[in-house]
């Protein structure tokens, strides 16, 4: 079954101390059911994976799993920038009930389009469970090439790609060199419509932690072909796509969700809350969209 529609890469909301909220997390998946998302992004960089402990990893997923397991497809990210440790977090992940895994490529290192291609082809071999390719350049310091993707896709569990390049030009080269079963996310909100347009099947969103609905009502458009409805939602969420990047994400979107009586909390260090000058500017967007104090 080929992978479509909308995936909310779920934010990890902590306590006033600073540690997880359980209650917040499922109270949040609970919203994304009712809300009838597609799937559900666990551990990726919007849930600030890469602070958590190796017990917090674990909490989250198993949360996930009982909540939403049988109901929506559950992707973990599990990847790293040790092709040991991926494979070791990919593995956990599958033991605890994910049902697929989101790798990015190997941050900090900067490896070789040979070093990219051979990492994914050992988690690949170690580990049987679909697996979406994550390129995001702008994190991992390195990009994979269209030439690299194409030889990645013809990998046994290689399923999907996220591609958060922000280059339309290698999207389009992606989706005239990959199979038509082969399914290519948008990894950026503002482009859901755009990318969709050139030929990916929907996006692991951010703003969708806030606004699924309405997010829904996009993505469902241009999986309709009606571009004329998917223009009028990308017109009316555009304010808010551009007010969740004022600063580094997830800092905006949980400042929103907080805003807005959705749980949330701060950031972990390095990660910084928003400066009070971006608060405003959010808070002035979020309430000409009549969003403020809107619940679960």
């Amino acid at each position: 079954m080929r992978l479509q529609g909308l995936w909310t890469a779920m934010i990890t909301p902590f306590l006033e101390s600073g540690e997880l909220d359980c209650k917040g997390l499922r109270d949040n998946i609970r919203f994304q059911l009712q809300n009838e998302v597609d799937g559900l992004v666990m551990l990726g960089t919007t849930a600030e994976a890469p602070t958590l402990t190796k017990a917090e990893r674990d909490t989250v997923i198993a949360i996930a799993v009982e909540e939403a397991k049988g109901k929506l497809p559950i992707m973990v990210g599990s990847g790293s920038n040790s092709t040991k440790q991926t494979i070791e977090n990919s593995q956990r992940a599958k033991e605890l009930g994910a049902d697929l895994i989101l790798v990015v490529t190997p941050y900090y290192n900067r490896p070789t389009q040979d070093g990219i291609f051979e990492h994914f082809r050992a988690v690949n071999n170690a580990v049987d469970i679909p697996l979406v390719v994550y390129n995001i350049p702008g994190r991992a310091a390195t990009n994979i090439e269209v030439q690299t993707m194409k030889k990645l896709a013809s990998l046994q569990n290689v399923t999907a790609l996220k591609e958060a390049s922000g280059d339309m030009q290698q999207m389009l080269d992606l989706a005239a060199n990959t199979d038509s079963f082969f399914s290519i996310f948008s990894g950026d909100d503002p482009l859901t419509l755009p990318m969709m347009a050139a030929g990916a099947c929907g996006v692991i969103s951010v703003i969708s932690n806030l606004v699924p609905g309405k997010m829904r009502l996009l993505v469902r458009a241009m999986q309709q072909q009606n571009l004329e409805e998917a223009r009028y939602h990308h017109r009316q969420l555009y304010p808010l796509f551009k007010a969740l990047f004022l600063e580094t994400n997830p800092a905006p979107i949980k400042e929103a969700m907080e805003f807005c009586g959705l749980p949330a909390g701060d950031v972990r260090l390095p990660l910084t809350c928003l400066s009070e000058e971006n608060k405003t500017v959010l808070h002035t967007v979020l309430e000409s969209m009549e969003l403020a104090y809107e619940k679960v």
